[in-house]
């Protein structure tokens, strides 16, 4: 199982593999870059086919955190960390304890929130044991408390770089009347969804958990759609808000939309799917710009939260999508490589 010489590698300062053989845990954790300060990133559980693609995994989505904090303006480095196992079957308190342990042990140089297949629950739980977890302060919103879930803060930046989107691609400052396709409608695609809806959009949606294909078309007046179909409807946007790499060789041909914007990491398979979007005259809002809201949101409860001061840092999102929009089009540049050539002079300099 080669790690130095995987593409994904791309200079990670540090990457751990932790067991334990009481609880059955077998992690990754993995330090990309910590020029700006601590790595922070979510822990996900999913189980994985093998353990290469784990690795892959875990540092694409580790990098994908150090550009995030630099495009977003904090004091952050980036890190991720992966449990290999179903969150469904195989998720023990003994396992995230020793999880919780592997984290103390890397004295806060890596600081962990919750992820798919993890909650804030967990997260809490894992607190008993390390000082270095986040997203676990619950929050005052229009309607009272949230939990420390950073999934609406994450749902509210990618609605509002779907807006900055429509602004550079279909000339358009409301989305009333567009027709707009969502890959995955769990915490953070349902709450992007319902605010899509709220703003006057039509919405197709797929997902692959039954229930909640059930209350989008129920509370949303959603069409649900096939997984396999989703790519190829006649839609403005595509939005994906599921897992990584489904910009890809086989979907691309398939798009008829003219942006896509969501809210997954990792959308592209490859960095030369966002030169093939380019190419065919599709907008690519690049994910770890747009998805920004989430790491903001914790940002904000580690530095002393104040809510007018997260909702405007998270609307940055819009002005942090039109610098790369600009740029782009003045350079003759996909998206994805003008965002990264601003991420690089933020967190190398």
């Amino acid at each position: 199982m080669a790690v130095f010489s995987q593409i994904d590698f791309a200079d990670h300062e540090q990457v751990v593999f932790v067991s334990d053989d009481k609880s059955g845990l077998k992690a990754i954790i993995t330090i990309h870059n910590s020029n700006l300060g601590p790595a922070l990133g979510g822990c996900r559980m999913w189980p994985y086919a093998t353990e290469d693609e784990a690795i892959r995994d875990v540092l694409r989505l580790s990098r994908g955190m150090t550009y995030k904090s630099a495009m977003a303006n904090l004091k952050l480095g980036g890190g991720k960390s992966v449990i290999i196992g179903n969150p469904r079957t195989q998720k023990t308190p003994e396992l995230l304890a020793a999880f919780a342990r592997a984290l103390e042990q890397l004295g806060g140089r890596y600081i962990a929130a919750e992820d798919s297949g993890t909650s804030v629950a967990d997260i809490k739980y894992m607190a008993q044991f390390t000082r270095h977890v986040a997203g676990i302060v619950d929050k005052p919103t229009d309607d009272g408390m949230r939990s420390g879930d950073p999934s609406p803060a994450t749902a509210y930046g990618v609605f509002v770089g779907i807006k900055a989107a429509a602004r550079e691609r279909l000339g358009r400052d409301s989305l009333e009347g567009l027709r707009i396709a969502v890959q995955g409608v769990g915490n953070v695609g349902f709450d992007l969804a319902r605010q899509l809806k709220d703003a006057g959009a039509e919405l197709w949606v797929t997902d692959i958990h039954r229930e909640s294909l059930t209350a989008a078309a129920r509370d949303l007046g959603a069409t649900v759609v096939a997984p396999e179909d989703i790519f190829g409807l006649d839609v403005d946007i595509f939005a994906p808000c599921a897992l990584g790499a489904v910009i890809n060789d086989d979907t691309i041909p398939q798009l008829k939309a003219k942006i896509v914007a969501g809210a997954a990491n990792n959308q592209l398979a490859e960095a030369r799917h966002g030169a093939e979007l380019f190419r065919r005259g599709i907008l690519y809002a690049p994910d770890y710009v747009i998805n920004a809201g989430g790491i903001i949101d914790v940002y904000h409860e580690r530095t002393g939260f104040d809510r007018a001061a997260l909702l405007r840092h998270i609307e940055g999102i819009y002005d942090n999508l039109m610098e790369v929009f600009e740029r782009a089009r003045e350079e003759e540049r996909p998206t994805g490589e003008v965002a990264d050539t601003i991420a690089e002079e933020r967190f190398t300099r």
